[in-house]
């Protein structure tokens, strides 16, 4: 293969599209006699409805329907989770919704109003009113913490692991720290709230919806509306930032089709964004111990990683807090446990890393204050302890380089210039804090289908159900098979986001660059050895005799001897070529837990921040940040660039400023809006220097990793260890608020 385009920071093929308005996403799809709908919101978190008056509602100028329990055709409800059916993994609840009177969380939809215009449904339904008998409800996450019981393992997440005997080794060490902390929900905030426009024809729907999981929506779908798959179309081409909260099925989608089918009419839902924090779940809260014992010289003799998560008591899932515990560092004895409790609150789901972004918190600020308490660099203290096999079960790793990313991360920074003393380092009324973390996301791949065509003009057509959430996940397949088969870029086309092109891969765990990646390549070597065998056939070309031509300049050469496509498939009286690679669930099933069995594969890095402490507001500011990341080949330099920002600038947010408000009494948000939740602004970033090592893993596709995740990981304790050399201050619950530094 002759690379050109892998590597290369190419621009998004998409781009023009999404600048000039020419992208449509799901809320921007047009149909005649289109309706709107909008939801009313329990204001309780447990009970039964006793009474629902819509006739204000229903008399409304506009109104078309209020459809409620009491008139709302059925569904079926959601079956059970199972890891032998994974798409049931993307249920958000376990909630028939609008098939009861039950009432299991505060903001659960407990109406549907549909009407002609999006104004017109919003009015009435705050003119529903519904009455409750209330029951008692557990909320308050706090003070359901000595409540916790195990959470259940399985293959893919275990939740226990013990080597050694941690506790007796932490009480025996030289050197030890114990420290608790605390992380609070967070809410999705994706720039393009979750949107559904539903069209029913008979019994045949065509949904247009912002999904990570085409395949697995539309397979829901088809058992809770009694419909086979085959008749319900899902197109998602775009989507307007997913980070796991549009990877799963909520109940905005559910009622937009289900409001459609009542009504006979297209049906559009847009969720407000107060509507988004009640219905879509968020990051669960943790509290979590670390305790870690070592030598004086450093090395570790006990690490002690515990946590507590929430679920709600109708969904949500434990989730990999721990995780980065099981492999950072090199200790003989490690004692790892996860526990949940279940509240009378919303499910939680996946969120940008779950469990790694807040399990990194823990870990490496506790790391960060051994150091301290050894009087040892932060970065030394790290590489002491740094394994040459897996922690846990001494399996290989198949690619790690943080000694290296540490190597060129602590240069790039400029480490050396810093004064290890706490507060010693100033700039005017600035006390001015360096702090480090390493970054650990593990790899993962799902079954991915593709069919590969090759036109007699030259041209290439790539289909996949992948999903474009705004990473460039289009444009990075295209320049694989613009490489593989030796044709310019621009001559490549690949179709995503419709659930009639073959089945893609979930966009989720940082797999789905890698795992489409595997199929493409496939397809394009199957595409090769067609073209080859039909120029053979030709006693005029001159790749007959040829058997392993290169693929460049459009065509098959070997030297300067070939031809290309075009020329092959016109001498054959062809028009195209069409090939398919791919593999189902049990092949990717068998795959994984063989890998798993013999070695441990992750994305990981290194995260050097510098902070700014107003020494008499307590006022933080990131004012500079580098990161190296070991992900493995760089497929596309700037798509993996703007990837590795933004996750460092959501783990930013998720140190100094996001947090879900929760009432402990009646289980609200308080803060549902962008007003009241701070995500990080312009104001708030500074300029993010990334850089990738580039070293392919082999046992990976094209030895490419995955980067959505493993850069927000770390983030958190990186910026709590500069606050920590900046004032001496370990701030342990997040956010980094000035409460938690003041006075200083």
């Amino acid at each position: 293969m002759s690379i050109k385009y892998v590597g290369r920071p190419v621009d998004r093929l998409d781009g023009r599209a999404k600048t000039t308005g020419q992208a449509r996403f799901a809320a921007e799809h047009p149909y005649p006699d289109l309706a709107h709908a909008a939801l009313v919101h329990s204001t309780i978190a447990r009970g039964r409805i006793t009474a629902i008056d819509a006739d204000a509602a229903r008399a409304a100028k506009g109104v078309i329907e209020v459809l409620t329990h009491e008139n709302a055709p059925a569904m079926k409800p959601p079956p059970a989770r199972s890891l032998l059916n994974l798409s049931t993994m993307v249920i958000g609840t376990s909630v028939n919704y609008l098939a009861t009177d039950e009432v299991h969380w505060n903001g659960q939809p407990v109406a549907v109003v549909v009407a002609e215009s999006p104004e017109a449904a919003r009015h009435a339904a705050g003119l529903v009113r519904v009455t409750y008998e209330e029951l008692p409800a557990v909320v308050d996450f706090a003070a359901e913490v000595p409540n916790a019981t195990p959470q259940k393992g399985n293959a893919l997440m275990p939740a226990a692991a013990d080597k050694g005997d941690a506790e007796a080794a932490l009480a025996a060490a030289p050197v030890s720290v114990d420290l608790r902390f605390t992380t609070p929900p967070h809410n999705h905030n994706a720039i393009e709230p979750h949107a559904t426009t539903a069209v029913w024809d008979g019994d045949r729907l065509t949904l247009h919806e912002g999904t990570q999981s085409i395949t697995w929506l539309r397979s829901h779908l088809a058992q809770r509306f009694g419909v086979p798959p085959r008749n319900i179309r899902v197109l998602s081409p775009y989507v307007g930032g997913g980070f796991g909260g549009k990877g799963s099925v909520w109940a905005g989608t559910l009622l937009a089709v289900l409001a459609a089918r009542a009504t006979k009419r297209p049906v559009r839902l847009v969720l407000t964004r107060a509507g988004v924090y009640h219905t879509v779940g968020g990051r669960t809260p943790s509290t979590q111990r670390v305790a870690l014992g070592a030598e004086s010289d450093g090395r570790l003799t006990a690490l002690i990683h515990t946590s507590v998560a929430r679920t709600g008591r109708v969904g949500g899932g434990g989730e990999q807090i721990t995780s980065a515990s099981r492999h950072l560092y090199d200790s003989p004895n490690i004692r790892l446990r996860q526990s949940l409790v279940q509240l009378d609150l919303l499910s939680n789901t996946f969120m940008r890393a779950p469990g790694e972004s807040i399990g990194t918190f823990a870990l490496e600020s506790a790391v960060d204050e051994l150091a301290c308490e050894l009087g040892m660099d932060p970065v030394e203290l790290r590489m002491r302890n740094e394994p040459a096999r897996n922690p846990m079960d001494r399996k290989r790793f198949t690619h790690r380089m943080l000694r290296e990313a540490y190597e060129v991360g602590a240069e790039r920074f400029g480490w050396r210039e810093r004064d290890p003393r706490p507060g010693s380092m100033r700039d005017g009324r600035w006390l001015v804090g360096m702090g480090v973390a390493s970054a650990y996301h593990p790899a993962f791949q799902l079954p991915a289908n593709v069919t590969v065509r090759l036109g007699a003009d030259g041209g290439v057509v790539v289909r996949c159900g992948l999903h474009e959430i705004g990473v460039g996940a289009a444009t990075v397949q295209a320049q694989i098979a613009a490489d593989e088969l030796g044709v310019p870029l621009e001559s490549v086309r690949v179709e995503v986001g419709d659930s009639e092109l073959p089945e893609g891969p979930m966009a989720g765990g940082s797999g789905q660059t890698a795992s489409a990646a595997a199929s493409v390549m496939e397809a394009c070597r199957k595409l090769r050895r067609a073209a080859l065998d039909l120029a053979r056939k030709s006693p005029d070309s001159p790749l007959r005799g040829v058997s392993a031509p290169e693929a460049r300049d459009g065509g098959l050469f070997q030297g300067a001897s070939g031809e290309t496509y075009a020329a092959i498939l016109t001498r054959a009286g062809r028009d195209h070529l069409e090939v398919t690679a791919g593999g189902g669930m049990l092949r990717f099933m068998a795959k994984t837990v063989r890998e798993r069995s013999r070695w441990v594969k992750a994305a990981s890095g290194a995260q050097f921040c510098e902070v700014r402490v107003d020494r008499d507001t307590g006022e933080v500011r990131v004012s500079r940040w580098v990161g190296v990341f070991d992900v493995g080949t760089v497929i596309n330099a700037k798509t993996v660039a703007s990837q590795l920002r933004g996750g460092i600038v959501m783990g930013i947010g998720l140190a100094l400023s996001e947090e879900t408000l929760v009432d402990p009494r009646t289980g609200r948000i308080v803060n549902a809006s962008l007003a009241d939740y701070h995500v990080p602004v312009h104001a708030d970033v500074p300029r993010i220097d990334v850089h990738c090592l580039d070293e392919p893993d082999p046992t990976m596709p094209l030895g490419l990793i995955g980067v959505g995740e493993v850069s927000i990981t770390g983030v958190g304790a990186a910026v709590a260890n500069a606050v920590r050399h900046a004032t001496g201050k370990r701030v342990t619950d997040l956010p980094i608020t000035l409460d938690k530094l003041l006075p200083l």
